[in-house]
């Protein structure tokens, strides 16, 4: 009977096992939910927030208005003067261990201060490296006391796009945390690459998914966590449709923005270009990068005997030796491995000043408000002409003291060393073409004329 009655014990906790009536653990069930839960688009997120940051500006403005120079005359030069503090919210992405952001443009234009949030509750100081307003990209760097490595996201391939495959839109729009949207790649960008045009609607990424408010600059990643696109806007009238620029228009600014003379203000004068690998797009006449025997086309394989496989690398390693270090380059041109060494200038030390004398004949300075107001000019964007030549072609032309150059070859300046360096890139003998503002105070009003003329280069 007690035999009887084992065997029947053992029949039914084997039927209890075989059903999973007995449950022995509760571990394993719950380790296969979370494995479940956490599926390709959960670790894309967990892998690229991290890099996610969110961006405020503060942008202070002067307010003025038209009777200003009247009252100015009977109560002093600072009637009136009224600023207005204005703050903007957006998201940027880290792209490099030492810092670098990239964002939208109208995110941090005209900012006067700008601070980072970081995904570990840190907010840190960041200033702006350079811009490019025909792609709405800026780039920034994280200001830090010390030495310090941040996460940073990882780049796709820009030819590595499927139309159909699973996006993902992330941001920080109040610094309070990650906003995600999930969608799919509706478009790609729908015309070929226009070089010198500048990027809208036909020539962004296109998804199905909405960009947040305040997402604005954040990125748009794949499943492998990968950037494919920078979040740039939402359309006005379709619900749920959003826009990027794509990876490959992001790396091409990033051919032009960062650079040694933008991130160090060291003269290199190589533009290079990542298409699978690192290599030459141009070379500036005159440079460090031409006299050490670099040519267009030449294909970057390492830095002092340390391979270089992106843009931030040989940015970073040529940049880290400065002005007057040797730097040691091989390269591959024609199948031929070739070392070659090139030695960096400080940008200032030769596009100064001096430099725009030599060529055009006159001293310049950029107009701040405090130099308008000593001048009684009207605050423009613009060079004040502080000096002209006898005799110099300047001259000739009827450029005076106080006149302000507004654009040169139909391009605004930024300072002292871009005005410099577009006159660089002009033979002796040509001419360079100059938008002149001429202002006249009579009695309480200023009388302005625009006029366009040309100047012959020393």
């Amino acid at each position: 009977m007690k035999k009887n009655k084992l065997l029947l014990f053992q029949a039914i906790l084997s039927l209890a096992l075989f059903s999973g009536g007995i449950v022995l653990s509760a571990s394993p069930v719950k380790n296969v939910s979370q494995e479940i839960r956490r599926d390709a688009t959960v670790q894309a997120i967990e892998k690229a927030m991290p890099t996610v940051v969110n961006i405020s500006t503060e942008t202070i403005v002067e307010r003025k208005n038209n009777f200003d120079s009247l009252w100015r005359d009977f109560f002093g030069p600072y009637y009136g003067r009224k600023n207005e503090v204005r703050y903007s919210l957006g998201s940027g992405v880290i792209i490099d261990e030492n810092g670098y952001i990239l964002t939208n443009l109208h995110v941090v234009q005209q900012a006067t201060r700008i601070w980072v949030s970081l995904s570990d509750g840190r907010k840190l100081e960041a200033e702006q490296i350079s811009t490019l307003s025909g792609t709405d990209i800026a780039l920034l760097k994280l200001k830090t006391e010390k030495s310090e490595k941040f996460s940073f996201i990882q780049f796709a391939k820009e030819d590595d796009l499927l139309l159909g495959e699973t996006v993902i839109a992330l941001g920080n729009p109040f610094g309070l945390g990650g906003s995600v949207t999930r969608g799919i790649l509706s478009s790609k960008n729908r015309r070929p690459p226009v070089e010198g045009s500048e990027l809208n609607i036909q020539d962004w990424l296109q998804i199905d998914a909405a960009i947040n408010p305040g997402n604005s600059g954040g990125p748009l990643i794949n499943l492998n966590g990968e950037l494919i696109g920078l979040n740039v806007a939402i359309h006005s009238s379709g619900e749920g449709i959003g826009f990027a620029i794509p990876i490959r228009a992001v790396n091409e600014s990033l051919s032009l923005l960062l650079t040694p003379e933008n991130t160090a203000g060291l003269w290199f004068g190589g533009i290079l270009q990542d298409k699978g690998q690192i290599s030459f797009k141009s070379i500036e006449l005159d440079s460090p990068a031409e006299k050490a025997g670099i040519k267009p086309n030449d294909i970057l394989l390492e830095i002092n005997e340390k391979p270089i496989k992106t843009l931030l690398e040989a940015n970073r390693e040529i940049c880290q030796y400065g002005s007057g270090k040797t730097i040691q380059l091989l390269i591959l041109r024609d199948s031929k491995k070739l070392t070659l060494n090139i030695v960096l200038a400080t940008e200032s030390d030769y596009f100064n000043q001096d430099y725009i004398n030599r060529r055009l004949g006159i001293v310049i300075e950029k107009l701040t408000p405090q130099r308008a107001e000593q001048l009684g000019l009207q605050m423009l964007d613009s060079f004040v002409v502080m000096e002209v030549q006898t005799g110099s072609s300047a001259d000739q032309i009827g450029l005076r003291p106080g006149m302000l150059i507004c654009t040169v070859d139909g391009e605004s300046k930024d300072n002292l060393i871009s005005f410099a360096k577009a006159l660089h890139l002009k033979n002796s003998g040509e001419k360079i073409r100059l938008l002149v503002r001429i202002q006249r105070r009579i009695g309480n009003f200023v009388e302005a004329r625009n006029v366009e003329t040309e100047l012959i280069i020393k």
